[in-house]
C-alpha cells in the first residue's frame, strides 16, 4: 500500500495566506456592487466554515443565506433603530464621525449570511470548564469564510449594530439558536489599502510591542 503523504506547503504558500489574511477588508454598503454573486460562490464560502475547528469536534454553527429582499428589509430596520442606540452613546466631534459612517451593507449586497450557535443539549468535550468555547467556534468558521471570500475577491461586512432577537425572528430560527454574526455578501468596486476605520481617524492602529508579552504581563512598579 503506498502511503499518502500530507500536503506540504512552501514559502509562495505561506506568503500568498499573509497576503489574503493582511489584505481582508470589512466592506460597507457603499462599496457593494449589484454583481450577481452566484450560487457556487456561496457554497464555497459555507465549505470553508465548514473546515473550522470545533471544540470537542461539535460543529455547533448553523448558517441561513438570504436573497429575500423582505428579510433584509426587516433586518434593516432592526438595524436602523439599534444604530440610532449607538450614535446616541457618543457625543460631539465623535458622534458626528458615527453619523457620517456607512455601517452596513444590508440591501445594497446581494447576499446576506445570519450565522448561529446552536448549543448542544449534552456536555461537549472541551466546553465544560470554558462555556463559550461552543461561540469561539463559531466565529472561527465567520472568519474561514471572510478569508476565502477575500481570495475569491467577494467583500464581506460583518454587521454587530443589531437586533439579534429581531434577526431570529426575520429568519424563523430556533428560540436556543444564538445569532453569532451577520454577513453582508457581495462583489466590490475596490478593496481598501487599509481598514475604512483606520483611515477615517476612528480609531488609531495599536503597537505590536504594546499587545505582544511573553510569559506574563509585566508587572506594575
Amino acid at each position: 500500500m503506498v502511503a499518502i503523504l500530507s500536503k506540504i506547503f512552501n514559502e509562495s504558500d505561506c506568503q500568498l495566506l499573509e497576503d489574503v489574511l493582511r489584505l481582508r477588508r470589512d466592506v460597507r454598503g457603499n462599496h457593494f456592487t449589484d454583481a450577481p454573486v452566484p450560487d457556487e460562490t456561496i457554497e464555497r464560502l459555507i465549505n470553508a466554515a465548514l473546515y473550522a475547528p470545533s471544540v470537542g469536534y461539535s460543529q455547533p454553527w448553523q448558517f441561513v443565506v438570504i436573497r429575500d429582499q423582505t428579510i433584509k428589509q426587516q433586518v434593516h430596520q432592526s438595524f436602523q433603530a439599534a444604530n440610532a442606540h449607538g450614535s446616541s452613546l457618543f457625543s460631539g466631534e465623535k458622534q458626528k464621525g458615527y453619523n457620517a459612517l456607512k455601517l452596513e451593507g444590508i440591501l445594497e449586497a446581494p447576499v446576506n449570511i445570519a450565522i448561529f450557535y446552536k448549543p448542544s443539549k449534552t456536555p461537549v468535550l472541551g466546553q465544560t470548564s470554558m462555556k463559550d468555547m461552543g461561540r469561539f467556534s463559531v466565529v472561527c468558521a465567520i472568519q474561514n469564510m471572510w478569508l476565502m471570500a477575500r481570495a475569491l475577491n467577494v467583500g464581506v461586512g460583518w454587521v454587530s449594530i443589531i437586533d439579534a432577537e429581531q434577526v431570529k425572528k426575520a429568519v424563523n430560527a430556533d428560540a436556543d439558536a444564538e445569532l453569532i454574526g451577520y454577513l453582508c455578501i457581495g462583489y466590490v468596486d475596490e478593496f481598501l489599502d487599509e481598514p475604512e476605520l483606520k483611515q477615517k481617524g476612528w480609531a488609531e492602529q495599536k503597537q505590536k510591542q504594546d499587545l505582544v508579552f511573553f510569559d506574563s504581563f509585566p508587572v506594575d512598579e
